[in-house]
């Protein structure tokens, strides 16, 4: 097996779109505001031409190089350029003070290196054995798996669950749209053709996370004085120091790495969770272990890397319960669920256990950790030069952004029905934005609905004259994700006591 996945690994097409990947999910990670998801939803229409492991990897490389893209803008505008980098402009952006910039972008690729390639180890390792475990499900238990997944969307939306829960019913809504499966019964279609298989998600998903942030960017940037404080280094810091940490400082660090990437890949499991915690939790890791602790905030080289390894582990981890069990845990895990399906690789047990599929997705797990070695070598390459990149003006980005958008919703089906839905969901995710409601639920609504509707189906058609909970009951799986479905409910407000415990640190 292990000659053919890697005569399916190096193939041109993989490699062209692992290259594609790494840079262009650095840049977007680099640009404040633009991120993994926004990244993830963007590239989808551009790989319907590529094969499903050149798709696949490439997306994944973009999950991956966007987390780490945005330490350089933490580091050195003290602006993150996504959620999962808030941790490491604490210290990260005060050794850019002291003239120490390089050090702490090189300590950044270290940090980001170990996670990610530490994380993508754990993913090889740990999904196979659970994907055996999977292989005790049937239909039953993959209806609570996607009740399971409903629940989790609340751990999406931060401080007010509600709102994630509503959010998620807005999802739900849309992916009823269209024929019934079981019966072929057309539902909410309105006698519009267009509407008959339902809402392509493509066009949904660039709505919801590509028009709608550019429009939150032009509100900012129309408004007086829309240049944020942090855009721009002070004057007379020299941007210097060691790029590399010596041997010794490596092996002397090497224990901080292992504790972050462990508690990063524990927390890219759990779903929900996601990197922002998972940098947290790395940074107060670091500070935990340290001997001076009051060095922390003031430019502690610790803190860097303890953040960036946590929150790069944090993505292999991720991918575990979303390749196993069909769980995404976040926005863009939901939407690399979405890249999935769409190129024929349903996430599940045939994903580990059909041989067919092995020699496809064996391939795209290396591929995700040779994109993290790529990401490292690019970012050492344009350390010195990256601050331009950053200061690229969205007014510039903008227009590109949206004409992408526009041509990949009419590339799918070349209908400008899909344009139409593309143009009013970005409306529709604007005003989520502007009343703090998150738009990641509606992704996972859609798609775990289909999910949970089928699996009912199929439970009722199997248990023939029991009733249907006497049915799910004998099942002792259907009690496990019950259960975790209950404790589910409440994990948002332990995530949030966490959270708020290491941002006291």
């Amino acid at each position: 097996m292990l000659a053919g996945v890697l005569s399916a690994l190096f193939q041109w097409d993989v490699l062209f779109g692992l290259i594609i990947g790494t840079t262009v999910g650095m840049a977007m990670g680099i640009m404040p505001g633009m991120g993994a998801t926004m990244a993830i939803s963007l590239m989808i229409p551009v790989t319907y031409t590529m094969g499903p492991i050149a798709s696949m990897v490439l997306l994944a490389s973009l999950y991956t190089t966007a987390t780490f893209g945005g330490s350089f803008t933490a580091i050195l505008l003290h602006t993150p350029g996504t959620s999962s980098n808030a941790a490491t402009a604490r210290d990260g952006y005060e050794m850019t003070r002291q003239g120490r910039g390089l050090e702490a972008i090189g300590t950044a690729i270290t940090g980001s290196l170990f996670g990610g390639v530490f994380g993508g180890v754990a993913l090889l390792a740990i999904a196979p054995l659970l994907a055996q475990l999977a292989l005790k499900f049937s239909s039953p238990e993959y209806f609570f798996i996607a009740i399971f997944g409903l629940t989790i969307i609340g751990s999406l939306s931060g401080d007010e669950p509600v709102k994630g829960f509503a959010t998620g019913l807005l999802g739900l809504a849309v992916g009823v749209v269209g024929m019934e499966q079981s019966t072929g019964y057309m539902r909410y279609t309105f006698r519009n053709l267009n509407l008959m298989n339902g809402f392509t998600m493509v066009p949904v998903l660039l709505g919801l996370f590509t028009i709608s942030q550019m429009l939150v960017q032009m509100e900012r940037m129309a408004k007086p004085g829309a240049i944020e404080k942090g855009q721009v280094i002070d004057d007379g810091i020299k941007f210097s120091g060691k790029f590399f940490m010596s041997g010794k400082e490596f092996l002397q660090r090497l224990p901080l790495m292992i504790r972050a990437a462990v508690l990063g890949v524990l927390i890219g499991i759990l779903p929900g969770a996601g990197g922002d915690i998972g940098s947290w939790v790395g940074y107060n890791e670091a500070k935990r272990s340290a001997k001076d602790k009051s060095t922390f905030g003031k430019g502690e080289v610790l803190g860097v890397l303890g953040s960036e390894t946590a929150n790069n582990a944090v993505c292999g981890g991720a991918y575990i319960p979303l390749l196993t069990l069909g769980i995404p845990g976040s926005g863009a895990s939901a939407v690399l669920m979405t890249g999935l399906i769409i190129h024929g690789l349903q996430p599940g047990v045939s994903l580990f256990t059909d041989p067919a599929k092995q020699q496809q997705i064996y391939p795209i797990i290396i591929g995700y950790i040779l994109a993290n070695i790529l990401m490292c070598i690019l970012g050492a390459l344009i350390a010195k030069k990256v601050i331009n990149v950053a200061k690229i003006p969205m007014n510039a980005i903008m227009p590109i952004v949206i004409v992408l958008a526009l041509i990949g919703s009419y590339s799918i089906n070349r209908s400008m029905f899909d344009v139409g839905v593309t143009v009013a969901f970005g409306f529709i995710g604007y005003f989520m934005r502007k009343l703090k409601f998150p738009t990641a639920p509606v992704v996972l609504g859609i798609i775990l609905g289909q999910m949970a509707e089928a699996g009912l189906y199929a439970s009722i058609q199997m248990k023939k004259s029991a009733s249907l909970l006497g049915f799910f009951a004998s099942r002792p799986i259907c009690w496990l994700f019950f259960i975790l479905t209950i404790a589910s409910i409440f994990a948002p407000m332990a995530m949030n006591a966490i959270k708020k415990r290491s941002l006291k640190v």
